[in-house]
């Protein structure tokens, strides 16, 4: 496999209106989903690189992100995924690609179209 060519995404759910423990709930629900799904790579929680001392309560996960890995060839069928699963939440999405970053933030599905869009142009160019 080429990792070179894969497509990287970190996608955060940024709702101000839940607590911890809700982002916690979406970014397990999200997870689970796209472990099923064959053309994902990989899936996971994001480790926080600076944990607060002594804790223990989340493992050191960032609370409310998670990252997934794709081929390129297989990343307009996960956006198209992604849009049907988390129009009208609140979310950031960052997409690594060819050494280069893009980060777009959503808070309703027209705004998520736009940024899955940017993503898939960014992704292909």
């Amino acid at each position: 496999m080429n990792t070179s060519s894969n497509i990287k995404l970190t996608i955060a759910f940024n709702d101000p209106d839940l607590e911890p423990e809700e982002q916690d709930e979406q970014v397990q629900r999200l997870m689970t989903e796209l472990k099923q799904i064959d053309e994902v790579y990989a899936v996971g929680r994001v480790l926080d690189p600076n944990p607060p001392e002594g804790n223990k309560a989340l493992g050191g996960f960032l609370v409310g992100l998670l990252m997934a890995e794709v081929n390129a060839a297989n990343a307009k069928k996960l956006m198209g995924f992604l849009g049907d699963r988390l129009g009208g939440k609140p979310i950031e999405l960052a997409v690594e690609a060819n050494g280069k970053k893009l980060t777009v933030k959503a808070d309703s599905r027209e705004e998520l179209e736009a940024a899955i869009k940017a993503a898939q142009d960014f992704i292909s160019g």
